[in-house]
């Protein structure tokens, strides 16, 4: 939404693995370095580990790029699997055909070894790479290392690379691991960004963006290092909120003192808070937490200049999915973005969002989340896809870019049936499904309301008055209540409804309730109160 501001052809702090942002400190170049020694050498295992947010899985993709023609790979990420599905994985990334019995370790290993006996002899190499290896559970750490023993007289038929947090080092530490750690040929460890390459990080992102001059201010660097201690995902975070808010405020450069307001927004602390971010993460332990703070930060907190009031028109409010014409031909989305004269500003679109919230928005200094907090309603910014949008239910503001590059805020207020009902500039069209995909870039910002005391999210192990709400909400969704009912520790038993819960929603089934778990809590408890959307086709 601030990438035409700024003058960037695309968001330079996604926190989505790209190999083209990837930045070459002195620690990733030795790490990458280890990892190609792991590709063109043969023999034992390659150990790479790092803190959550160092940057492992975006180097794992650089490496993927600079693979020789003659290597073959089987990337394995997810490791929560059984001895028997993990060699299913292996199979099935090599191309290996499945033997009927599937289900025998020793027909899956001969299967395999055939295929690596065949690769060596036309002279090719053979790569497992596992990502988030600390998460192996030992029965499979120990197939790993029998994985060794495929072997011809002379070298390895396969070779190795376990990638993980700092908990694999602890774990292949064990006197029971001692066999595999043994096997282990080179290790690295990838540290956080000093202060000079973290200030050198943003600018490289930038740069790599299309960004021209100075975005980030001396100052502004040098305070996301403080506040992100050099991790490369939590620079990715701040920055991305910072840009934000210098796009709302609109002034065209990041000063520190909106670095600070972005990280209290992404450490969901006041913004005076100036204390170490440990604390928080600490309570909050996942990666999986560090992309929830960064969706549930609210969008669009700074003050902005007045400007007109825009809502669509009454004869277009929303009508009932079964009033919808089925005869009508279907707009085209790419012909109407590329001809609107001035881009579709967020307060017209803000404005139908509150509409059909029964609330009304008033465009001027006080940005329209902190509208919504004072009618007891939160915003919630995500990337997504549209099925995503779909099983939360509710109306969205989405960011649409036209074929100039040109980005327009829209209001997506029906969807069903490949086709979509989308408020822009005012008016509201129907159009399908497939070009919202085409033109949209994932983002999108909804409105919720919090059933819970406090708005947070509800981690397994903490204790809180609000893991009632949880208990009972699941109970009455799944018709099936979670003993004790009354307890207000998140235990073992209710995050295991909650994963199967998200594994229904087809949400990330991390077990955490995040802001957007909750809005599909609250969607399925059946709110009156809460907007759907509705059936556009």
């Amino acid at each position: 939404m601030y990438t035409s501001f700024f003058g960037l052809h695309e968001k330079p702090f996604s926190i989505t693995p790209d190999p083209r942002y990837l930045f070459m400190s002195e620690r990733h170049a030795e790490a990458l370095a280890h990892l190609l020694y792991g590709v063109k050498e043969a023999g034992g295992f390659i150990q790479l580990t790092g803190e959550v947010g160092t940057g492992k899985t975006t180097l794992v993709r650089s490496l993927l790029q600079q693979l020789p023609d003659t290597a073959d790979v089987a990337l394995i990420l997810n490791p929560q699997i059984s001895r028997v599905e993990f060699l299913c994985a292996i199979c099935e990334e090599l191309g290996v055909p499945l033997p009927e019995a599937r289900g025998s370790i020793k027909a899956l290993i001969d299967a395999l070894n055939r295929f690596l006996l065949e690769n060596h002899s036309r002279g090719r190499r053979t790569v497992l790479i596992v990502d988030e290896a600390q998460n192996l559970r030992p029965d499979v750490l120990e197939q790993v290392r029998l994985l060794t023993n495929l072997e011809t007289t002379k070298q390895k038929l396969l070779q190795i690379i376990l990638i993980g947090q700092p908990e694999l080092r602890e774990l292949l530490s064990r006197n029971d691991m001692r066999q595999l750690a043994q096997r282990i040929t080179g290790r690295y460890h990838l540290e956080p960004l000093s202060r000079d390459e973290t200030e050198a990080y943003i600018d490289h992102r930038v740069k790599v963006a299309g960004g021209v001059g100075r975005i980030f201010a001396d100052g502004s660097r040098r305070e996301i290092y403080r506040l992100a201690r050099g991790i490369p995902r939590m620079i990715n975070v701040i920055a991305d909120r910072a840009l934000l808010g210098a796009f709302t405020a609109e002034v065209n450069q990041v000063t520190p003192v909106i670095v600070r307001r972005a990280a209290a927004e992404v450490y969901d602390q006041p913004t005076a808070a100036r204390g170490p971010w440990q604390r928080w993460l600490r309570l909050m332990a996942g990666p999986a937490v560090l992309a929830v703070a960064a969706a549930g930060a609210a969008w669009y907190l700074w003050p902005r200049p007045p400007a007109p009031a825009a809502a669509l028109p009454a004869t277009t409010a929303p009508p009932a999915a079964g009033a919808i014409d089925r005869s009508q031909q279907l707009d085209q989305l790419g012909t109407l973005l590329d001809g609107l004269a001035d881009a579709a500003d967020a307060d017209t679109a803000f404005a139908a969002l509150f509409t059909l919230w029964g609330e009304p928005y008033k465009p001027g200094n006080e940005g329209a989340c902190q509208q919504a907090e004072a009618l007891g309603l939160r915003c919630l910014f995500q990337r997504g896809t549209l099925e995503e949008i779909q099983t939360l239910d509710t109306p969205v503001i989405l960011t649409l870019r036209n074929h100039r590059g040109v980005e327009h805020q829209a209001l997506l207020a029906g969807l069903g049936g490949g086709v979509g009902r989308v408020a822009l500039a005012g008016r509201e069209y129907r159009v399908a499904a497939t070009e919202i995909a085409d033109y949209w870039q994932g983002e999108y910002l909804l409105l919720w309301r919090p059933q819970t005391a406090d708005v947070k999210a509800l981690v397994p192990g903490m204790r809180d008055p609000d893991v009632r709400w949880l208990r009972a909400s699941l109970a009455t969704i799944q018709g099936e209540p979670i003993a004790p009912m009354q307890s207000d520790l998140y235990d073992a038993a209710l995050e295991e409804r909650v994963r199967q819960y998200q594994r229904e929603r087809r949400l990330t089934a991390d077990g955490l309730v995040s802001h957007q778990t909750q809005v599909a809590i609250t969607a399925d408890l059946g709110s009156t109160d809460t907007p759907r959307l509705a059936r556009a086709n």
